[in-house]
């Protein structure tokens, strides 16, 4: 699986908006989007930007956004869907028009931030692989976030539906890893030891969203 997600992100990053959205009935934008709720100050960091969805949703709101990604071909992808949100959208003002034009995505890895200390008031992240509990994506984190600065972290989702097609998702996802049975609890004993020597205060939110379950990790920068 962790092959085929590699593809997926990859050199065929092109599908990967309509395997998401296939995979999980529709709800795929609106789990990535569930983040926004939690996310504090005006310069957020996104690691894993993936096609751009959520920096649009940033920059329309005329915040500092900047994305990173390790896959080149996801960075072009989301390069041209904010460019096409610029073109497609008729800005009503000169606001609008200039959060727009500070589209800020570079290539990287979250080990090795290329950031000064203390530049982002929040860092989120929607649906990272097992890197962003790594210590040295921490440590990072911690670096450069201010102080009470905010690690966001959406590691998944559950289909909770009882209709024939959520039943049917909601295996594939266990199936390929995406969710197991106990999710809460699995993230609340991953998390504790790893964030509290990073120097973070965790805590884990259960959001219900269209049958479906979303879990949102919030660690605070002590």
């Amino acid at each position: 699986m962790r092959f085929v997600f590699y593809l997926l992100y990859h050199p065929f990053a092109f599908a990967y908006d309509l395997v998401a959205a296939t995979v999980s009935l529709g709800r795929w934008k609106k789990w990535v989007l569930s983040v926004i709720p939690f996310l504090e100050g005006n310069r957020i960091l996104e690691i894993g930007h993936g096609p751009g969805h959520l920096q649009h949703v940033l920059l329309s709101r005329n915040l500092i956004a900047v994305g990173i990604d390790e896959s080149a071909p996801m960075g072009r992808l989301a390069k041209r869907n904010l460019e096409r949100g610029l073109n497609s959208q008729a800005p009503s003002s000169a606001t609008s028009q200039n959060a727009y034009a500070q589209i800020n995505l570079t290539r990287g890895v979250a080990q090795h931030l290329p950031f000064p200390r203390e530049s982002f008031d929040t860092i989120v992240a929607t649906f990272p692989s097992e890197y962003i509990f790594a210590s040295e994506t921490l440590t990072e984190a911690n670096r450069v976030l201010a102080p009470n600065g905010r690690l966001v972290i959406l590691p998944s989702a559950t289909i909770m539906g009882r209709g024939l097609f959520d039943r049917l998702m909601a295996l594939l996802f266990h199936v390929t890893g995406q969710t197991a049975p106990n999710v809460a609890e699995m993230m609340r004993e991953r998390s504790k030891e790893p964030f509290a020597q990073a120097g973070f205060h965790v805590q884990i939110h259960e959001l219900e969203l269209q049958s479906s379950l979303v879990f949102i990790i919030v660690a605070t920068k002590h």
